[in-house]
């Protein structure tokens, strides 16, 4: 497939060429249906577990009988944590054991993210930086960059290709930006961005980190089926099917006996 085509920009915003985007990330065909799966599963994955009741057994107190069994004219009871007291336990509540997490393939949570990159770039919302440079931990600096950059002061995701103190700190105090590394991408991140802003030196670390585990895992499946085995298949097939034809002319000769 042929390679898609990106503005390049400076960090003062102004364009300065263009660049090759690889279209096995940025040119996949999206679908809803995909991203809604790593996204869900994502969601849930990332869910804590806060809703926890106490049992009769887990609540302080109500060792001690609160009258006894016979003479009093009162129903009998055996402890005043019982559920059907005030104050007592809770039948069936939260035990705080529920597992919301999800699974999903590895292959399908990297196409969603591959398609979120894509739909990026097809709606031209995906802004490449010749490069990302700040002398110090400075909002200032880096706000200024981005309100240069067509993507104003909307909600950013900023793909660097290392970990950069400086970038990390100074987009801590803005609420609209968030920083993620090449390597660490997920789709939720892509999707709920409305701009993504990468540097150049992010692409190559993107390639490496998602396309050479796609490559590698397409080579183990062609190993797995070797030619010897379909070569066999093939001449087992050739030796069975004149034996069948000459069994179903056998039982077509009895037959019409």
């Amino acid at each position: 497939m042929a390679n898609l085509t990106t503005k390049t920009y400076n960090q003062q915003g102004k364009e300065i060429g263009s660049f090759d985007l690889n279209s096995d990330i940025f040119g996949v065909d999206v679908r809803v249906d995909i991203m809604h799966l790593a996204v869900v599963a994502q969601m849930a994955n990332s869910r804590r577990n806060l809703a926890k009741t106490k049992g009769m057994g887990e609540v302080s107190g109500g060792g001690k009988k609160p009258w006894k069994q016979k003479g009093t004219g009162r129903a009998r009871h055996g402890s005043s944590r019982s559920p059907l007291w005030r104050g007592g336990g809770v039948t069936f509540g939260p035990d705080g054991n529920r597992n919301f997490s999800k699974g999903i393939n590895k292959k399908v949570r990297r196409q969603a993210i591959f398609m979120g990159l894509a739909d990026k770039f097809n709606d031209e919302k995906l802004i490449l930086l010749e490069k990302l440079e700040l002398t110090g931990a400075k909002t200032q600096d880096l706000n200024k960059i981005l309100l240069a950059l067509p993507c104003k002061d909307a909600k950013n995701l900023l793909v660097i290709d290392k970990q950069d103190e400086n970038i990390v700190k100074s987009a801590n105090n803005l609420g609209n930006v968030k920083v993620i590394l090449a390597d660490s991408l997920n789709a939720y991140d892509v999707i709920d961005a409305e701009y993504i802003i990468m540097t150049q030196a992010s692409i190559p670390v993107l390639e490496k980190t998602y396309l050479e585990k796609t490559i590698k895992a397409k080579i183990e499946t062609i190993k797995k089926v070797s030619p010897k085995k379909v070569v066999e298949k093939s001449k087992t097939i050739k030796e069975v099917k004149p034996k069948v034809k000459k069994d179903l002319n056998k039982t077509k000769k009895v037959n019409k006996k």
